[in-house]
């Protein structure tokens, strides 16, 4: 290989995060410590996420021995070279460092190739790796798979203004068309908040509809869903998202009391219950716990997971307390019973095929991009999924605001016709809960 090409040394958690990440860097050397392939080894017996992975790349690992040799270095298909180390303690000029310790024979590793005359990069998503790398004078680098910032990633929404004309013609009659050049400024069910032109204040909300190359209002809901009204402009973007049966993903992003969750469950029990579009309403959410895990719990699965998916059931007896409220007497229990409602965790979805149902992802910025698509890709003929979560709120130790499946979904899909996202900004949970999200 020439000078010019870097060698990047990975880390135990960048392969549990991808698997595949030993093609993500073009045709340079990609290094792998021993000790890194011993760690995998130890999730290999894993029944999930991290498991998997390491199984994945245990195989794919495999597959490029029989092209020549790992330790002296085999080609991947990017033209890049793959070489895994069999030194237990690699020699290196910082002789102080602890080599009883995984971590610093990972750094090791990448400082004896440093002195080797290699241009080296530490690639690892331990932060802390990283601070005793650059203690050392080695470069390090977290794994990114996203190519966008946060304050980057698509709203779904936008402001657009109109001459009066034209919005007077929105308003009577129920569509604008739109110029060419125009419908190249926004993506497919974009948002748009239409208001005349100096006046901000005299507006029509709309949705641009791809396949009509102009602007249609939004779905009206006069009683409500399931006794929940819309208190801002983002919840009635919201509420249109996951009440139109032509978009087949929704994603919906926002803080702590936005309404996210139970926007979603609403128009689920109206869409599948009250309009009988859909079999029945899937809820789940990822099994990350926030703060210190309380490792097993007693009882059957129902009584263990329940810790977990309480949140959901809050939202379901709020949605149950308005119908009550209204004189209508069904219990979220009955509809369980009766196959219309489902409650569970994300492990039970892997190798399912789900056709005909509203599923709601509850807290999908816990989830890695690979998790992602095994989800979307559950979606039998006639399925909708909505996922929700806030980019900023992540329990998952090796994500973050960027990398996270939610905004990786996000990002790549918000092309296409069938799906629609917006951000909901505004909390309505309660005064108090608003300004601890602000100011806490």
């Amino acid at each position: 290989m020439s000078k010019s090409t870097k060698t990047f040394v990975l880390d135990t958690n960048v392969l549990l995060f991808d698997p595949t990440a030993i093609n993500k860097f073009g045709n340079n050397k990609v290094f792998i410590p021993l000790i890194v392939v011993e760690e995998l080894d130890r999730f290999k017996k894993d029944q999930n996420e991290n498991g998997r992975n390491a199984r994945y790349f245990a195989r794919m690992v495999d597959e490029l021995r029989e092209h020549g040799s790992l330790i002296k270095g085999v080609s991947l298909p990017n033209e890049g070279l793959l070489q895994i180390s069999i030194l237990r303690e690699p020699i290196t000029k910082h002789a102080g460092i602890d080599l009883s310790i995984n971590d610093n024979l990972i750094l090791a590793n990448a400082l004896s190739l440093q002195e080797n005359g290699e241009n080296t990069v530490l690639i690892t998503k331990d932060i802390n790796l990283r601070l005793k790398a650059d203690a050392l004078g080695l470069k390090a680098e977290d794994y990114e798979t996203a190519e966008i910032s946060i304050e980057e990633l698509y709203s779904g929404q936008r402001m657009f203004e109109v001459s009066s004309e034209r919005l007077h013609e929105f308003e009577q009659n129920r569509y604008l068309g739109l110029e060419e050049n125009e419908r190249k400024m926004f993506y497919a069910n974009e948002y748009l908040v239409v208001h005349e032109t100096g006046n901000p204040q005299k507006r029509q909300l709309g949705r641009y509809h791809a396949h009509k190359g102009g602007i249609v209002p939004l779905i009206k809901n006069r009683e409500g869903v399931w006794g929940v009204h819309p208190k801002n402009v983002e919840q009635q973007f919201a509420l249109d998202a996951l009440l139109n049966h032509e978009v087949s993903l929704v994603s919906l992003v926002g803080k702590a009391g936005t309404g996210k969750t139970l926007l979603a469950i609403a128009a689920g029990l109206e869409a599948a219950i009250g309009q009988q579009q859909y079999s029945r309403v899937l809820v789940s959410r990822p099994i990350v716990p926030m703060g210190r895990d309380l490792g097993f719990l007693p009882g059957d699965v129902n009584e263990k997971l329940g810790p977990w998916m309480q949140p959901i059931f809050d939202n379901i007896d709020f949605l149950f307390g308005n119908q009550r409220a209204s004189n209508q007497t069904t219990t979220w229990d009955e509809l369980i019973n009766q196959g219309l409602l489902h409650v569970e965790p994300l492990t039970y979805i892997r190798g399912r095929s789900l056709p005909g149902q509203y599923m709601i992802v509850d807290e999908a910025q816990n989830l890695t991009p690979h998790e992602i698509k095994t989800i979307i890709t559950r979606a039998g003929e006639g399925t909708k999924i909505v996922l929700t979560g806030d980019s900023e709120q992540i329990d998952n130790p090796y994500l973050d605001s960027i990398n996270n499946g939610l905004v990786y979904c996000i990002d790549r899909l918000k092309k296409e016709h069938i799906v629609a996202h917006t951000k909901l900004i505004q909390g309505e949970r309660s005064p108090l809960s608003e300004i601890a999200s602000e100011l806490l």
